[in-house]
């Protein structure tokens, strides 16, 4: 029963579930302990993924074909519930009679024969009488239009409030999309090229990204497998990340921060981008994130990362003020830009965590703008849409930094077909899912001025 990808995917989902854990670590962990080849990898990602995706969607449908709460100790069983249903409904590469076998054997296994029963019960249930009665009881309301792309309510108003009702529905609907594997080439050991041509020779497909020119996109094979990945010649980044270090456009011989900088890519960029040479200092506020960002360094091959465990907020206690060229500050956040990745960030997040995230996201900005240098740049990022943490941070950073303003040669750094979404007069950009098939992104350049602007203590 070990090697059941089914049974593998619910151990997964009762973790989540259960202990709160990070889907996307606990996906990791199992596909590296699973003996299976890489088209079973892919489905088990599939299921574990599309069953969170789905979950209120599905609990919604549960609760009505449900005839009492399932007792606490079996709480394992309503995850069994969720993929066999998601299975049924969103998968259509296995049949029904099949699925609901494997969940009834499964729950034998793991319960008894009335745990078995009521299982079979309910998937058959399901199998014979479809959704639609279901569904209309919902009519026509708020509620349906956010059930049917498997978002909170409160989120899909949010999206609806910031963006409009168009936007919000292609941003949830994008979201139920799987994101696509994309890595950037490491400029300093090769090129794009020559990359694509190896990589094609070990038998994986790849081709050139649209947003980035040392981007490329994953059609098929494993990278970190890859002897190009072993090698240093590629990092796993999603290309609206690899836009943020353009930003910063960052120089050899230029002395950079990197304010919140695990598990490390933008930092590693920076460091390709200035040849090696100069310095890129990476903080994080925990000490097994910074070997992450020095194990990224010691495989492409870069000596000019100095990785410190550190509070961003309290760089002045280590740092001298306008010490650094540029800064970087890619803030902690709600992640609603990468839901595609880490799906239980929707279920995770509340309105309340904004608010938190934006206040730390301030203090941080604030710290951080006191170590940029006269005329230089400091660029604010984060992997969300929510416009309180982004271009409400950017008004209220600006409003109480007069010493800054926009930085006006952000749009010359970005590729053309970006430039379209930069506000004229600003400095900032905001990349929606379902522009690129990417990740959601927000990123804001500003420039220290030489004189004038009363600074901040």
């Amino acid at each position: 029963m070990s090697d059941n990808l089914r049974a593998i995917a619910l151990e997964v989902l009762v973790k989540v579930e259960q202990n709160q854990a990070y889907s996307n670590l606990q996906l990791n962990q199992a596909l590296q302990k699973a003996d299976v080849n890489e088209k079973d990898k892919a489905l088990l990602t599939s299921i574990v993924y599309g069953t969170i995706q789905r979950k209120n969607t599905i609990d919604f449908y549960l609760e009505q074909l449900l005839n009492k709460p399932i007792k606490k100790k079996d709480r394992w069983v309503l995850s069994l519930l969720r993929l066999s249903i998601f299975q049924m409904l969103y998968m259509d590469r296995v049949p029904d009679h099949a699925i609901i076998h494997e969940a009834v054997e499964i729950a034998k296994y793991k319960g008894h024969q009335g745990l078995a029963g009521m299982v079979n019960g309910i998937l058959r249930k399901l199998q014979r009488e479809g959704t639609d009665a279901m569904d209309e009881k919902l009519g026509n309301s708020a509620e349906k239009e956010a059930l049917k792309y498997s978002m909170p309510f409160w989120l899909y108003q949010r999206w609806s409030s910031q963006f409009g009702a168009e936007n919000a529905e292609k941003m949830a609907e994008s979201n139920l999309i799987p994101a696509p594997v994309t890595a950037r080439i490491n400029t300093m050991l090769s090129s794009r090229t020559a990359v694509l041509d190896e990589l094609n020779e070990e038998g994986i497909t790849a081709a050139e990204g649209e947003l980035s020119s040392e981007g490329i996109v994953i059609k098929n094979g494993y990278l970190p497998n890859s002897k190009a990945y072993k090698e240093g010649l590629v990092t796993i980044q999603d290309e609206s990340s690899m836009l943020v270090a353009r930003a910063v456009g960052a120089k050899p011989g230029e002395i950079v921060l990197d304010a919140c900088a695990a598990p490390g890519g933008k930092s590693t960029h920076l460091a390709e981008m200035m040849k090696g040479e100069g310095r890129v200092v990476s903080l994080d506020l925990h000490q097994h994130k910074i070997e992450l960002i020095k194990k990224q360094a010691e495989r492409l091959g870069l000596n000019n990362i100095d990785a410190r465990t550190l509070d961003a907020r309290k760089v002045k206690e280590e740092f001298e003020t306008e010490s650094f060229d540029r800064v970087l500050v890619d803030a902690p956040c709600s992640g609603f830009g990468v839901i595609r990745k880490k799906p239980d960030l929707k279920w995770a997040k509340t309105e309340q965590d904004v608010k938190r995230l934006t206040s730390i996201q301030k203090d941080i900005l604030h710290s951080a703008s006191q170590m940029v240098k006269p005329e230089g740049i400091l660029v604010y990022s984060t992997c969300t849409v929510d416009k309180e943490e982004n271009a409400e941070v950017s008004e209220w950073f600006l409003s109480e930094h007069p010493e800054f303003e926009w930085d006006p040669h952000f749009s010359e750094k970005m590729p053309e077909n970006v430039k379209p979404f930069i506000i004229e007069e600003r400095s900032d950009l905001q990349i929606m899912p379902h522009y690129f098939n990417s990740d959601g992104f927000y990123i804001a350049a500003y420039r220290k001025k030489s004189t004038g602007g009363e600074k901040h203590a």
